[in-house]
């Protein structure tokens, strides 16, 4: 009898997109964050990715002083494999976005494969009642914002990182970024496998149809073969749709409150824990077996929890 394929669950537990004043579940400060990062792992996330906020006012940060407050505590209470954003906020150069995964040495780190138009402005008709200035100012701005990520830029981060022993999550928001990916392979500043996490349903990049996920797909089949695990990131309502499509033609999925707040229809989810839960469900359903963090690490090459920086 063939084995049941395994499927890793990637928790993006609190991100950049959303505010605090969005969902009263999005966790803001390191104890929450820690808790929310726990209780996705126990769920059965294998990898958690992972943001920082200011306590103060949920403003997304990247100071790794802020990130040393719980990624101890996240390592020491689960065998997660630790992935850090290199994306941070929008607003913010790439200098202040490598921070945290330079200086701590994390096994994984997303990487954003692009420049792109990076639109949040949509989510102030659905959200009018935000409690701080930042939080408006933050999706007004992106009416006019280019999320820069050159050939630089991404060639900067790859050299602060990977001589670690950090390897990547490469944040794929359109076809242009598989192809940007694929340029990076050809010159030997990447290794396989790739773990490559389509990204559907940002103003500015792909969108959420059926046929834009079969698209990346062939696309990074044609571009890869056999040298990439690919994981399917849906935003919004999007989440557990795509998902569930992604995971029946061989994706992993990643789920997570940074994604979205939703956990069905009008209904916000009250824990990152929550979706890891839902999805599981989808993939137990699909006679697919889930990933535990041993398996994960064994399927992207990683190079274990000890070899971190915290």
């Amino acid at each position: 009898m063939a084995k049941a394929r395994k499927v890793i669950i990637t928790c993006a537990v609190t991100g950049s997109i959303h505010t605090p004043s969005m969902s009263p579940y999005l966790p803001v400060t390191p104890d929450e964050i820690a808790a929310a990062a726990i209780g996705a792992a126990e769920a059965g996330a294998a990898i958690l990715h992972l943001h920082a906020r200011d306590p103060k006012d949920g403003r997304p940060t990247q100071d790794p002083a802020v990130y040393q407050r719980f990624l101890p505590r996240i390592k020491q209470a689960t065998e997660a494999v630790i992935n850090i954003t290199t994306g941070g906020g929008p607003q913010m150069p790439v200098a202040e976005r490598m921070q945290p995964a330079a200086k701590l040495k994390p096994e994984v780190a997303s990487l954003n494969m692009g420049s792109m138009n990076f639109g949040l402005f949509p989510m102030l008709a659905r959200f009018p009642n935000l409690k701080h200035d930042w939080e408006r100012q933050h999706l007004e701005k992106s009416r006019d914002l280019v999320f820069k990520n050159t050939y630089n830029d991404i060639e900067s981060i790859l050299a602060a990182c990977s001589g670690n022993g950090t390897r990547f999550e490469f944040e794929c928001y359109d076809i242009s970024h598989l192809y940007n990916l694929a340029h990076f392979l050809e010159r030997g500043l990447v290794q396989p496998p790739l773990f490559v996490q389509s990204v559907f349903g940002i103003l500015g990049g792909i969108g959420t149809h059926p046929e834009d996920l079969m698209h990346m797909r062939r696309t990074a089949d044609r571009l890869f073969g056999h040298d990439y695990q690919w994981s399917i990131l849906g935003a919004g309502r999007s989440q557990i749709p795509l998902a569930t499509l992604g995971a029946a033609m061989g994706a992993n999925v990643r789920v997570g409150l940074e994604d979205s707040l939703w956990a069905g229809p009008g209904a916000l989810a009250e824990s990152n824990a929550q979706q890891v839960r839902k999805i599981r469900q989808v993939l137990e359903g699909l006679s697919l077996e889930v990933a535990t963090p041993t398996e994960a690490r064994e399927m992207l090459s990683l190079k274990g929890g000890d070899e971190v920086g915290f």
